[in-house]
């Protein structure tokens, strides 16, 4: 019964990591006694978050063979692929302009497009047999195009947010570095200089995982927040919620058809679909209407149980 559960748990990390912070948020906001014990842990998670998304980068680089960070052609073909995808979606965003609700859905789906490549992605990428090297890569890329992309094109779309481009850009950039590459150079450093503290975490190869899995559990926990204090509709959000869905499936399979083309299948195909949803939900917020960032947090869910689906059947193959 007990490797029954440990199998399960194993199998379905993320599903529960997404239920546990679903559930944890919710009791906390049923249960006026624990308001004060809510607000003591509230920065606690704070510092939490990005801790746990820092020791997962962490965690993947320093097994990274850094001989191997080097462009791929995969990489242009997703990046190229993404651009054109914005530009659709940003031209669907003018057309709709009068319809207010059109809009927050439309921006909604652009903060889930134009997101840089998850961080966490190289993780997954491993689980399922890929290159973490060439997906490393990749991330940094993405987050380079996005740093420039979104301060150039969100102002545009909501001027009214007041955000000079310098100065979007250094705040995006600043961001981007803290959370990827300084694990990365540190990831180098003990890779090179300290060799047994690398090997001892390369001896646990799910680490990487379970540490995600506790970001995903507390950004879950954020988003089942972000909607429960949304201002907008039922019917909006149902919207959201599925028009996110929709798009989180259309991604995934371009992706993988642009890797089939170019020999990267997995990597392409996470590189395109996973999303860095914690900076889109971030940008969302600092240029958008606040309505959506749930678009993000949405998309957190779903691509989370596509990576589930994904890792579950990879496992089932390696069983047999």
């Amino acid at each position: 019964m007990m490797n029954r559960f440990i199998r399960f748990i194993k199998d379905w990390t993320l599903p529960v990591a997404i239920m546990v912070g679903t559930a944890c948020y919710l009791t906390f906001y049923w249960m006026p006694a624990l308001d004060e014990l809510g607000d003591w842990l509230s920065p606690v998670f704070d510092f939490l978050f990005p801790l746990f998304v820092f020791l997962t980068l962490l965690i993947t680089f320093c097994k990274v063979d850094y001989h191997q960070l080097l462009p791929h052609r995969w990489h242009t073909g997703v990046l190229i692929t993404q651009l054109l995808l914005i530009a659709a979606n940003i031209g669907i965003i003018f057309w709709v302009e009068e319809n207010a609700e059109q809009k927050l859905l439309w921006e909604a789906m652009l903060t889930c497009i134009i997101g840089p490549a998850a961080s966490a992605s190289p993780v997954v990428v491993g689980k399922l047999g890929g290159n973490i090297s060439t997906m490393t890569t990749y991330v940094i890329l993405s987050s380079l195009a996005s740093t420039i992309l979104i301060p150039l094109v969100f102002p545009i779309l909501e001027p009214s947010a007041g955000v000079a481009f310098l100065e979007a850009f250094l705040v995006i950039l600043h961001k981007v570095a803290i959370v990827l590459m300084l694990p990365l150079v540190l990831g180098w450093f003990i890779k090179h200089y300290l060799p047994r503290l690398q090997r001892w975490i390369a001896s646990m190869p799910n680490l990487s995982f379970y540490t995600w899995a506790i970001s995903l559990s507390i950004t879950t926990g954020i988003t089942v927040k972000n909607i429960v204090h949304s201002n907008a509709t039922i019917l909006l959000l149902c919207w959201i919620a599925v028009t996110t869905l929709i798009l989180c499936f259309v991604q995934f399979l371009i992706g993988r058809g642009v890797g089939r083309l170019l020999g990267e299948e997995v990597n392409a195909g996470q590189g395109l679909f996973q999303k860095n949803t914690a900076l889109s939900i971030w940008v969302a917020y600092m240029y958008l209407n606040p309505v959506a960032s749930v678009g993000a947090g949405c998309y957190v869910l779903w691509q989370n149980i596509i990576n589930s689906y994904e890792i579950w059947q990879d496992q089932k193959k390696v069983r047999r």
